[in-house]
C-alpha cells in the first residue's frame, strides 16, 4: 500500500524532472556541444550522463504512480509498529529515531529503514517497550529497544 502523500509528492519530483530537469540538461548538453569535438568533451558526456539518471528517474517515479495501490495512513491504535510509523529505539545504549517505510514517503528529515532491512524486520509488528534482536551484516546480534513509535506525517 502507498501512502497518499508519498504519491504526491513522487508526482510533484516526477514533473519537476521532467519540466525543469530536462531543461536544465538539455541546456547543459548544447552548451558542451558547442565546445567542439565531443570525443574529448568531458563536459559533454558528463551531462549525457546526467540526462540518463534523471531520465531512469523519471521512468522510476512513473511506474510508481501507475503502480500504486492506493492505502491509508497507518493506526497505532492497537499500538504495534508498522509501515509509515515514526519509531524511536534504544540500540547499544544510543537512541535513534528513523522512519519505517519507504523513503517517498520522507520529507529527509529522518533516515528511512524498510521494513524488509534488518532493522525495520525486527521491529515490525513490535509495542513499545519490545526488546528485539536482528543479524547485522557482519554477523553480530543487535538488541534494540523500542522507546516510541508514532504515525509520520
Amino acid at each position: 500500500m502507498v501512502d497518499p502523500r508519498s504519491c504526491r509528492s513522487s508526482l510533484c519530483r516526477a514533473c519537476s524532472l521532467e519540466t525543469t530537469g530536462r531543461s536544465e540538461i538539455i541546456k547543459k548538453i548544447e552548451s558542451a556541444r558547442s565546445e567542439g569535438d565531443l570525443k574529448e568533451n568531458g563536459g559533454y558526456h558528463a551531462a549525457r550522463e546526467e540526462q540518463g539518471k534523471i531520465e531512469a528517474r523519471i521512468r522510476q517515479l512513473k511506474h510508481m504512480l501507475e503502480n500504486a495501490e492506493i492505502g491509508t495512513a497507518p493506526n497505532n491504535a492497537d499500538g504495534l509498529i508498522s509501515p509509515g510509523m515514526r519509531v524511536t529505539v534504544e540500540i547499544m545504549g544510543d537512541e535513534m529515531e528513523f522512519l519505517l517505510g519507504s523513503r517517498e514517503i520522507s520529507s529527509g528529515d529522518l533516515d528511512v529503514y524498510s521494513e524488509k532491512s534488518p532493522l525495520g524486520a525486527a521491529v515490525m509488528g513490535a509495542k513499545i517497550g519490545d526488546t528485539k534482536s536482528y543479524n547485522a551484516p557482519n554477523g553480530k546480534t543487535i538488541s534494540v529497544k523500542i522507546l516510541k513509535a508514532e504515525v509520520y506525517s
